[in-house]
């Protein structure tokens, strides 16, 4: 006598997706509208993308022009300058994220320890106000206070150098430049992670009598792991994308030893020498070394939020 199959029973709490989908239709109609911005405006262009495999003639159009293969690629990793400007931009890239990535970290934590909650909102702002200053005029205001006459640094220093002609001094110039506008608008998403935190367990710990480096160690850091991870990840994603308008702005004759990076030479190539071609494969390489690098930082920085401790 065959045995009977009892049917599986569904849970009562699911419903299927349709039925899901039905009841709460209103939300995926507001979510249709930004996926097909994106789709409209970051997939389609992607056809694009073949130009970098064509010798591409506007006159002739995307299949009127004939197929080249790699000769784009070829022809840049051939060219003198190349190796100068993948140097270039990995290193202004790697050190603007070494110096730049712990500021608001520390940022965050220096200020979370404050108790005079105006106090804490006047340093915020003061912090956050030169994020909304435009490059050019950072730019502007670093050719004033640089300039060998009449600088403030040269003032200060007694000298008479013009630094921006200086290739030494070019790195250090855009990466303090860019820890002093984005350092304070970096610390918001740390802030807001340090505000959840419950207030019972500060006063837990200053009852056991601990001080004010180890509630920072064995509460506030632990809670930041997570979003730290996020940014690094983030952050390490654009690793080769370095800021065209700054190095644009900033860049001079005498310093492009330092300051000659791929986004420029894009640019340079692209839109004044009209080479559609050259530059949408330099700029194809660009992407595909930024793609490599988020996968290999997020298969490493997921490895190390599982093993890190502050115990």
């Amino acid at each position: 006598m065959g045995r009977k199959t009892a049917n599986p029973v569904k849970p009562t709490g699911e419903k299927p997706v349709l039925k899901r989908m039905g009841a709460y239709w209103q939300l995926y109609v507001m979510l249709l509208i930004p996926v097909i911005l994106t789709v409209i405006y970051k997939y389609i262009p992607m056809y694009g993308i073949q130009i970098a495999f064509r010798d591409y003639k506007a006159s002739r159009g995307m299949f009127g022009s004939e197929w080249v293969g790699l000769k784009w690629f070829e022809r840049f990793f051939s060219s003198p300058n190349c190796v100068r400007m993948i140097k270039n931009t990995v290193l202004l890239s790697f050190y603007g994220l070494l110096w730049s990535f712990p500021i608001p970290i520390i940022l965050a934590l220096m200020i979370n320890q404050l108790r005079f909650n105006k106090f804490k909102r006047t340093v915020q702002t003061i912090l956050y106000a030169p994020h909304f200053i435009s490059i050019m005029v950072v730019c502007g205001m670093l050719r004033v206070f640089l300039s060998p006459s009449g600088g403030l640094i040269n003032l200060i220093a007694g000298t008479h150098i013009d630094f921006l002609s200086e290739a030494s001094a070019f790195r250090t110039i855009y990466i303090a430049s860019g820890i002093w506008q984005d350092a304070g608008w970096g610390i918001i998403v740390y802030m807001a992670t340090l505000a959840n935190i419950d207030a019972s367990h500060y006063e837990a710990a200053r009852i056991d009598g601990a001080s004010m480096f180890q509630r920072i160690r064995f509460i506030d850091l632990p809670e930041l792991v997570p979003q730290i991870v996020l940014m690094l990840i983030m952050s390490a994603s654009s690793l080769m994308n370095v800021g065209f308008e700054k190095v644009f702005l900033l860049q001079t004759d005498l310093n492009k030893a330092t300051s000659d990076v791929i986004a420029v030479y894009v640019y340079q190539q692209g839109i004044e020498n009209a080479k559609y071609s050259y530059s949408t494969a330099v700029g194809l390489f660009n992407t595909v070394v930024n793609v490599v690098l988020l996968i290999v930082v997020n298969k490493i920085t997921s490895k190390i939020s599982e093993d890190v401790s502050f115990v």
